[in-house]
C-alpha cells in the first residue's frame, strides 16, 4: 500500500492536515519553557556544616572527613566533592539518575544521624542538607543599599520584608540572602588585661554564655492566689555587657572585687559575622539571589518581580534603594527572540559577591 497516494488523491485534506500540524506547532512553541540552562534531572544534594572558631584544617579533619566516610557508603553515589573553609564545610553529593532525589535525601539524612557521635560537640547545629539542581542558577539578583541606615538594619528589612514577599510570587523557588549583616553584640578581649586578672578566654566564654539566658522564673503560691514570676534579665545593649561581671576576685593576682567586661575589653554592636559581605558597584549592599521553580519561565518570573518592585519598595524606608544588578532573563530573551532581544533594564556583572 502506497501511503503517499492517499494524500495525492485528497489534496484538500492534506492541506488541512498540514495547517493543523503547523498550528499545533506554533501553539506548542509559545508554551515551551525558556531557560538559560537545560533542566537536568540529576539527584544532587548539598550538605553544609558550621564549626565556629575552627580553621579550615580543623574543619576538614573533624567535620568534613567523618561525613565523607559515611556518605561514601550510600548506594548510587556517583560523585562527591567537598570544600572546607574557616568555620564552614560544604559537601556536594551527586547520585545516579536511577535514584530519585527524595530517596537519596533520606539516605543522606540517615548518614548524618549516624555521624552525629563523631562530630565535635561544639557545633551549634547538626549538618544541614538541601536538594539542589545544577541548572538552578539565580535568575535575578537584587541589591539593597542605604546611604544613611547601617547595613544591619538593611539586612533585617531584606530578610523580613523583601525576601518573604518575593518568595510568595509565582515562579519563584528558593531565595538566598547574601552579605547578611545580622546585628549582634561582639565582645573584644585584651589578652594582656585578661592575664592580669588571672583569667583566660574560656572563663570569659563560659561567663558570657550564662549572662543572658531567658529561663522561666517559677511561680509563687499563696493561700488564695498564685503569681507567675516574669522578669527580663537579658542583656540587650553593649553597655549592659560592658558592666557584666565575669568573675569575682578576692586578692588573687593583686586584685579584688568583681571583674567586669570593660576591665578586660569592650562590647560593641557589630555584625554577627564580620567575614560576610556583599557589594554593588563598590558600595556595601545586601544581595538577594532569586531562583526559579522547576519548569517556570525565566522571562515571566523576572518580569513579574520587576513589576512588583515599586510596590515592594514602598514598604521600605525612603533611604533604602533597590537595584537589579544581574538577570538571566536578558540571555533567555535574546535566545527566544533571535537577533532582536527585548529591551530590558539589566546591568550584568555589577554585583560583587563575597562569602568567606
Amino acid at each position: 500500500m502506497n501511503i503517499s497516494a492517499t494524500f495525492i488523491r485528497k489534496p484538500i485534506a492534506t492541506s488541512m492536515l498540514m495547517a493543523a500540524i503547523l498550528l499545533v506547532g506554533l501553539i506548542g512553541y509559545e508554551l515551551l519553557p525558556v531557560a538559560a540552562l537545560p533542566n537536568i534531572d540529576s539527584p544532587t544534594i548539598l550538605v553544609t556544616a558550621q564549626l565556629p572558631g575552627a580553621d579550615a584544617q580543623t574543619v576538614a579533619s573533624t567535620v568534613t572527613t567523618p561525613l565523607e566516610r559515611q556518605f561514601g557508603q550510600i548506594p548510587g553515589l556517583t560523585q562527591m566533592t567537598s570544600s572546607s573553609a574557616t568555620e564552614y564545610a560544604e559537601i556536594t553529593l551527586q547520585f545516579d539518575r536511577s535514584r530519585t532525589v527524595d530517596s537519596a535525601a533520606q539516605d543522606v539524612q540517615a548518614a548524618i544521624h549516624a555521624t552525629a557521635g563523631l562530630l565535635p560537640p561544639t557545633m551549634p547545629n547538626p549538618p544541614i542538607y538541601r536538594k539542589t539542581n545544577p541548572a538552578d542558577t539565580p535568575v535575578l539578583m537584587l541589591a539593597l543599599t542605604s546611604e544613611t541606615l547601617p547595613l544591619t538594619i538593611v539586612s533585617d528589612y531584606a530578610n523580613s520584608i523583601l525576601a518573604q514577599k518575593i518568595s510568595q510570587m509565582p515562579g519563584v523557588g528558593e531565595l538566598d540572602v547574601g552579605g547578611e549583616q545580622n546585628p549582634a553584640i561582639r565582645v573584644q578581649v585584651n589578652p594582656a588585661q585578661l592575664a592580669a586578672q588571672g583569667l583566660d578566654l574560656e572563663a570569659v566564654r563560659t561567663a558570657l554564655a550564662t549572662s543572658t539566658v531567658d529561663q522561666p522564673k517559677g511561680t509563687l503560691y499563696g493561700a488564695n492566689q498564685a503569681f507567675a514570676l516574669q522578669t527580663n534579665d537579658q542583656l540587650m545593649t553593649a553597655q549592659g555587657f560592658n558592666d557584666y561581671i565575669i568573675a569575682n576576685r578576692s586578692g588573687t593576682f593583686g586584685t579584688s572585687g568583681p571583674v567586669r567586661v570593660r576591665y578586660v575589653g569592650r562590647a560593641i554592636v557589630a555584625p554577627q559575622d564580620v567575614n560576610l559581605a556583599g557589594w554593588m558597584n563598590a558600595e556595601p549592599a545586601i544581595i538577594i539571589a532569586v531562583q526559579r521553580q522547576p519548569g517556570a519561565n525565566v522571562i515571566a518570573t523576572v518580569d513579574a518581580i520587576k513589576k512588583a518592585l515599586p510596590q515592594l519598595e514602598a514598604s521600605l524606608p525612603p533611604s533604602k534603594r533597590t537595584a537589579s544588578c544581574s538577570s538571566t532573563s536578558h540571555w533567555s530573551a535574546s535566545a527566544s527572540a533571535g537577533s532582536a532581544p527585548r529591551r530590558r533594564s539589566v546591568r550584568p556583572a555589577c554585583c560583587a559577591f563575597a562569602l568567606f
